[in-house]
């Protein structure tokens, strides 16, 4: 199997080098390497390179302001294409290589979860911007997650739906993968003890395309909301599909997976009146987080979404930690452990005993094709 693996020299870095006409020793130290595993091709490019994006502004940034204790960083950046097969081959290829000190990936929790045993044995850290499976982050000393877990997230979501909503009548459409299950089961737990009756349950797969079958089954138990643990790609063919349908009577909700310009841009009006959540929003008035939203703006022309500020945190958190104890692996995932009340874009960060964190989610909303909070 061949993947595709290449070293990125980000942005002030760049530009640094150029000056001096030199290669990063230039600097009097040798480079700092962190290793990106991300879908950077395929169908979930758009969460991949939203990674990227963010990375690079963060990369340019630290380098500018003189690396880490001196030392320039560079990002080793794989495609995994979200796939586990993948994910696992750049993770025997990082691990081997001596001069990477730490890992930044995968986004999908399968791809994480089958990369895992490779980073444990290799005692390399594997820091996830977005896996949310429950049983990832303690699946290995090595693991960390900072995006919350489902056991947070499926609640919340149930209580949106029962409790704000006020829906008592419900079906989920779930992809069929570790992520999607896990979704699922937490939202139909909490959703039950609440209260609610959850009236079909029904799966996918990632390369479905035609969802008026499972749609006309789902609307012939009329449930009064439609809960869609899925990715962009798929949601918008679902929403679209359920419009040709004309099932507008129905509510439809999914987790923060939606936060995605890419959704609104494949969905159009299809997508107005979906609900879902955020740990990040861009409005949010926090000086750290107007540095970074102004910053993607101005290099990207476009705002960034919770993919990209969780990625943005992971490379800038790993700074500080190599930051404080240099860049032996054990180091790092000591130090990381340790974490408390770091100011991420996202929220605060800290890191369980199971090194995950617990995050504070926003409703949103789609309205006129926009994301907006749910409350305005």
């Amino acid at each position: 199997m061949k993947t595709s693996l290449r070293t990125i020299v980000l942005g002030a870095l760049v530009t640094a080098l150029a000056h001096l006409g030199a290669a990063p020793a230039a600097w009097g130290a040798d480079p700092i390497h962190i290793a990106l595993s991300a879908p950077l091709t395929g169908n979930f490019a758009e969460y991949g390179q939203n990674f990227q994006k963010a990375i690079d502004l963060a990369v340019e940034w630290i380098n500018a302001a003189g690396g880490v204790k001196g030392r320039p960083l560079v990002i080793v950046a794989g495609d995994s294409k979200a796939d586990p097969k993948e994910a696992a081959a750049l993770a025997q290829k990082f691990t081997s290589d001596s001069r990477i000190v730490a890992e930044i990936g995968d986004f999908s929790s399968t791809a994480c979860l089958a990369a895992q045993p490779i980073y444990d044995r290799a005692g390399m850290v594997q820091l996830s911007p977005t896996a949310s499976h429950p049983n990832f982050a303690p699946g290995s000393v090595w693991s960390f997650g900072i995006v919350g877990t489902q056991a947070g997230e499926g609640p919340f979501m149930a209580r949106y739906a029962v409790q704000k909503l006020g829906k008592k009548r419900i079906a989920v459409l779930h992809i069929n993968n570790d992520w999607g299950i896990v979704s699922k089961d937490l939202f139909v737990k909490a959703a039950k003890e609440m209260g609610a009756e959850v009236i079909a349950v029904e799966a996918y797969f990632e390369t479905d395309k035609d969802f008026t079958g499972v749609l006309t089954k789902l609307r012939g138990a009329k449930p009064e909301l439609l809960y869609i643990p899925s990715f962009y790609n798929e949601a918008a063919l679902m929403l679209k599909q359920r419009d040709k349908l004309g099932w507008t009577d129905v509510a439809v909700m999914a987790p923060g997976s939606l936060y995605s310009p890419k959704l609104l841009e494949l969905g159009g009006a299809s997508v107005n009146g979906l609900y879902t959540s955020t740990a990040f929003f861009p409005k949010d008035p926090r000086p750290e987080v107007q540095k970074f939203v102004k910053g993607f703006e101005a290099k990207y022309k476009s705002a960034p979404n919770l993919f990209a500020a969780v990625a943005y945190d992971a490379v800038n958190l790993l700074a500080e930690v190599i930051g404080r104890v240099g860049t032996d692996r054990k180091a790092i995932r000591d130090e990381l452990a340790k974490v408390r009340d770091y100011p991420g874009v996202t929220g605060m960060i800290t890191f369980t005993e199971r090194r995950d964190v617990v995050k504070e989610y926003r409703h949103l909303v789609v309205r006129n094709v926009e994301f907006v909070l749910f409350d305005q």
